[in-house]
This record gives C-alpha cells, sequence and structure tokens, in this order.
C-alpha cells in the first residue's frame, strides 16, 4: 500500500508540467504525448505533419487532457524558436523539452547516399541543437527545466555495414547530453533515452532497399510498443526536480544488438 502510494505521489510530480515534444505526429512522440497527458501534463505537439497533430491534439482533449499542435520542421531553427514561443504564450513556460525527432535512414557507407546523410545529421543532431538553443533562455529565466534527449542503442554500438552515420549521429547525441548536463549542473536535469527496437517509421527511413528489407524484418521480429519510451520518458520526468536520471537504456529483451 505504502509502495503504491508513493508511486503515485512520484507520478504527480508530472501533473501540470508544461513538455514540449518534437516528432510528436508518430511513433515514440505520439506514445509519450498520450501518457504524459494521461499523468496531467501539458503537452506541445511538435512536427511537420499539421493534420496528424491536430489528430493527435484532439484525442488528447478528448481525454481530458490538455494540448497544443505546433507545426515544425527541427531543421529550422526559426521554427524551433516559434515553437517554444507559442508554448510559453499558451501556458506561460516551459517545464521540459523531448528531443524525439529523427531520421534512420540506414545504408553501407560505400552506398555514398551524402543526401541521406547530411538529413540525418540535420535532424538527428542540429534538430537536438536548435531545441536546446530555443528552450535554454527559457529554463534560464525559471532556474527550471529538464531536457530529454533521444539517443539510440546506436549510440552505444555501431553495426556495420549499414549503421555507421545513423550511429554517428546517435553517438553524438550521447556526447551532447553529457556535456549539457556538465555545463548545467545545478540548474536544469538532463536524461539521455537509448532505445532498441522500438515501434515506430523509423524503419522505413531508408532508399536502400536491401537494408530496408533487413530493418524491417528486425523490427517485425523484436520491436516493442513505443509506449515502453513514453513510459520511461514519464519515469525521468516524475523523479523528484532534485535527482536526475541522466540515461535509460531499453531494448527487447530478446534483442542482442
Amino acid at each position: 500500500m505504502g509502495a503504491s502510494k508513493k508511486g503515485k505521489i512520484v507520478m504527480e510530480n508530472i501533473k501540470d508540467k508544461v513538455v514540449v515534444i518534437t516528432g510528436a505526429s508518430s511513433g515514440l512522440g505520439e506514445a509519450a504525448a498520450k501518457i504524459l497527458a494521461k499523468h496531467g501534463a501539458k503537452v506541445v505537439l511538435a512536427a511537420r505533419r499539421r493534420d496528424r497533430l491536430k489528430k493527435l491534439a484532439k484525442e488528447i482533449e478528448a481525454e481530458g487532457g490538455v494540448a497544443l499542435a505546433c507545426e515544425a520542421d527541427v531543421t529550422d531553427k526559426k521554427q524551433v524558436e516559434k515553437t517554444a514561443a507559442a508554448a510559453v504564450e499558451k501556458f506561460g513556460r516551459i517545464d521540459v523539452l523531448v528531443n524525439n525527432a529523427g531520421l534512420m535512414a540506414l545504408s553501407p557507407l560505400s552506398s555514398g547516399k551524402t543526401d541521406e546523410w547530411d538529413r540525418m545529421i540535420d535532424i538527428n543532431l542540429k534538430g537536438v541543437l536548435y531545441g536546446i538553443a530555443a528552450v535554454w533562455p527559457v529554463f534560464e529565466k525559471q532556474n527550471s527545466g529538464h531536457f530529454i534527449n533521444i539517443s539510440s542503442v546506436a549510440g552505444l554500438k555501431v553495426s556495420a555495414p549499414g549503421n555507421s552515420v545513423y550511429s554517428a549521429t546517435k553517438f553524438a547525441v550521447r556526447a551532447l547530453s553529457e556535456g549539457l548536463r556538465v555545463e548545467s549542473a545545478g540548474k536544469f536535469r538532463v536524461t539521455t533515452i537509448l532505445p532498441g527496437y522500438v515501434e515506430s517509421e523509423l524503419k522505413y527511413g531508408t532508399s536502400d532497399e536491401k537494408t530496408r528489407d533487413a530493418v524491417v524484418g528486425a523490427y517485425a521480429k523484436y520491436e516493442i510498443p513505443a509506449s515502453s519510451v513514453g513510459e520511461a520518458i514519464a519515469y525521468a520526468i516524475s523523479q523528484p526536480d532534485g535527482t536526475a536520471i541522466n540515461e535509460i537504456v531499453l531494448r527487447p529483451t530478446s534483442q542482442e544488438f
């Protein structure tokens, strides 16, 4: 009984927090938005697909939650800044930024798919940096805030051929998160989440047919629900403000990589 009561109190730390989530129109971002809204968070949904954002916002509001849809491409610094400004205008603050938008365009280095490599760097790394830059001044003014960056188990281990460039971006996110933790120590919380095979649209990201078929097959064999990452995000946010969960690695139990 005591543990259950304690757990309930911890989850109440999510209530009324304003959480900005990039890549919120599907997969991990959508699942996280639904879970956090059920715990009482006010969620700001950012992604390129406006129709899907509006649909998700309506679903959350129909369940009694609070949501704001903001069309935004994380590779456009001004759009990210506009999203942060909209969140502050609507709710007066931002408590958490979930840098979730990502692209997994896997292919061997020998394929020379430089356009896809550029796109991954723009979304997976520069998109995170733009989010940090847009929200940091808000956190400074409040003297509080929580950055949550979505990396990957590919940020722990390189599976080649195919994973090299994607892994490079996710290793970079992990390094960036550690630098962010050090630079903001005593002021903000920083969490890096490194998922394995989790249900999302990431598996369809490459134009390399051989690689895509292998990836889709692996996901079909191993993937766990997107809600598993949503629950991990909720767990990190729910901790007392003086406690930072810095890193969470989660995989399907049967996944070796």
